[in-house]
């Protein structure tokens, strides 16, 4: 037999950067036997803004994992950060890994060995796999492995269980305690019509002020609003959800429910800029029939549950098998 690939998986250590390189990762170790080693770097103060271009390795933190041969067989990276190492990385001469990227990396796009990223993100060339939204770690055996640490707490929440997922203010989109009142009114109706329970996370950058109202104005509805005290339910949430509702600010949420089949409903956000990306991946997501701006209703719907992080994974020990 041969032997297991070897495969670093490299980011700056933030989760929604990591998560989607180590996604892809492990999507390639259900394909064929791989061992998966994390690497997290981060730049010297005086470096990190610096042009990638004149980024050196000298240039590292000391407390960055270390990057030395010998080298893995597939190298998967994500983020800024990660670029000036993945370009020498894919420079050097005789054995070398196949260097992955994974998101737009704007800047010296055809220089890695192959791109996965976001269809939405509308970038081409001979290297770049698109796929809809971004890799993730969500499967089903995944969020399944969730939910019995969370059953006391689920189990007994009637039907439909609506799962929420609550974003916030980024670059093109806020989350205004009025529209966040606006918001739970409509959710809260929705339930009660429906007979069901609310399961509601919020993110990191959900405004204090809006979730304040949120709580405020969904916590006497049958379910579970939690409060990031304790392990994150989401998993479990997923896998016991009949619906999923997202806040339109997020394509790697919008994505991940996707990857679970059930009904995914956008929830509209303030505007701060056209929508562009965005707009492009809900549309995608309507088109294959697993998403639909949320109307106020709770109508069920079917449709194949996204699967774009095992394709990738196909793609990539493809290119390896061709190299």
């Amino acid at each position: 037999m041969s032997a297991p690939l070897s495969l670093w998986v490299i980011s700056d250590g933030r989760a929604g950067i990591e998560n989607q390189a180590l996604g892809l990762a492990e999507a390639v170790q259900r394909l064929t036997p791989a061992q998966i080693v994390v690497k997290r770097i981060r730049w010297r103060p005086l470096f990190d803004r610096w042009p990638s271009a004149l980024k050196t390795p000298a240039m590292l933190d000391p407390a960055s994992a270390p990057l030395a041969p010998p080298w893995p067989d597939l190298w998967i990276a994500a983020g800024r950060a990660t670029l000036p190492l993945s370009l020498r990385m894919s420079r050097l001469e005789g054995e070398r890994p196949l260097v992955v990227q994974v998101q737009d990396p704007r800047w010296k796009t055809s220089r890695y060995d192959m791109v996965v990223a976001p269809a939405h993100d509308g970038l081409s060339g001979d290297n770049v796999f698109e796929i809809t939204g971004s890799p993730h770690r969500i499967t089903p055996r995944r969020i399944a492995e969730a939910a019995p640490a969370f059953a006391e707490r689920i189990d007994a929440l009637p039907r439909p269980r609506v799962a929420v997922l609550i974003g916030g203010r980024s670059r093109a989109f806020d989350l205004t305690e009025a529209h966040a009142a606006a918001l739970a009114d409509r959710i809260a109706q929705a339930v009660r019509t429906a007979g069901g329970s609310l399961m509601l996370t919020f993110s990191r950058r959900t405004p204090d002020a809006a979730r304040a109202v949120l709580t405020a104005r969904l916590s006497d509805l049958p379910g579970w609003i939690w409060d990031g005290a304790g392990d994150n339910p989401l998993f479990a949430f997923l896998h016991a959800a009949d619906h999923i509702l997202v806040t339109e600010d997020s394509a790697n949420m919008a994505a991940e429910a996707a990857s679970t089949g059930q009904p995914v409903h956008i929830l509209p956000m303030v505007p701060l800029k056209p929508a562009g990306k965005f707009a492009r991946l809900h549309a995608d997501l309507r088109a294959r029939g697993a998403a639909r701006p949320f109307d106020g209703t709770l109508a069920p719907w079917t449709y194949a549950p996204l699967a774009e992080t095992d394709r990738a994974a196909r793609a990539v020990l493809e290119v390896m098998r061709t190299r």
